[in-house]
């Protein structure tokens, strides 16, 4: 310990900045390195053994996952795990839906027998009905899981309810399927809050229309989701550098980040009480004089 504070080693303090892990707020999750991810895993190892204190999550991305051997997933979960990290997948579970309802249930027990902790449900590619969206939130939180539902502020114009028909769990009756695509971040909080009811861990916001490019940020939007859905229980895709900095400046070291993983070093920065891209707010200045 006194080490640590000669060499100016950052700390975690619900007061300075936020707390050791597990954390439930401030949460980085990364996108894991594809070219390490199928190959072997010296550039994870080295990600993780350097940087693993910063990092809260793994995950899988573009349903890379559905492409390995079993025992190599295994390893991976196994190799976050030693770092307290959770292991999340990504889009992939909209494949499953052509095999038939009880094929999502083997999917989420084939996942925890794998190490996962999280399964990501992508709304959009999904294109369910509200209530099965909600009973897939229940059939992972069942299965032993974190559930983390993933939504776009755009709708196809078929999925937006008529005025009127708008209650929770109203039945709506199906109508043909639109290639009008509409802006409506009320019904994006709607749906989300349901999720969070039927027992959700967190909502991904997709950056997509968002948050996708740091000069274009749509920072009403932002501010209503985190307004009606709180800081703790969302998490936005971060693009860029940028959008990172964005986001922590607005919304201070607590705000949840999924970035690549080149971004970790530069994120935790930023979530220090220095602004900016000053490295001696994680470093030390000491390490620096060495």
């Amino acid at each position: 310990m006194a080490s640590n504070y000669y060499f100016g080693w950052k700390s975690f303090s619900e007061d300075e900045d936020r707390p050791e892990k597990p954390r439930r707020f401030g949460v980085t999750e990364i996108r894991g390195p594809d070219h390490c991810l199928a190959g072997r895993r010296p550039d994870l190892e080295d990600i993780l053994e350097s940087m693993g204190e910063f990092v809260d999550g793994l995950k899988f991305s573009g349903g890379s996952h559905s492409l390995m051997p079993k025992e190599f997933i295994r390893e991976i979960t196994e190799l976050a795990h030693r770092h307290n990290i959770y292991v999340s997948t990504g889009d992939w579970s909209e494949h499953l839906l052509r095999k038939g309802p009880s094929s999502f249930k083997q999917y989420v027990e084939d996942c925890k027998n794998l190490g996962f902790d999280t399964i990501e449900l992508n709304a959009g590619s999904l294109k369910l009905p509200e209530e099965a969206l909600l009973r897939f939130v229940r059939l992972i939180k069942g299965g032993g899981l974190k559930a983390k539902p993933q939504f776009s502020v755009k709708f196809d114009k078929s999925d937006i309810p008529v005025t009127g028909d708008r209650a929770f769990g109203a039945y709506i009756a199906p109508v043909p399927r639109s290639s009008e695509i509409i802006e409506d971040v009320d019904l994006l909080i709607r749906r989300a809050e349901r999720c969070l009811e039927a027992g959700a861990d967190m909502i991904m916001i997709d950056a997509d229309d968002i948050c996708k490019y740091a000069d274009s940020l749509r920072s009403d939007i932002i501010a209503k989701i985190i307004g009606r859905l709180g800081l703790e229980k969302t998490m936005f895709e971060a693009s860029s550098g940028k959008t990172s900095e964005w986001f922590v400046k607005r919304y201070g070291p607590r705000v949840n980040l999924f970035v690549d993983h080149s971004e970790v070093m530069n994120l935790e920065c930023l979530r220090g009480l220095n602004l900016g891209r000053n490295h001696t707010s994680v470093l030390g200045s000491s390490f620096f004089r060495i």
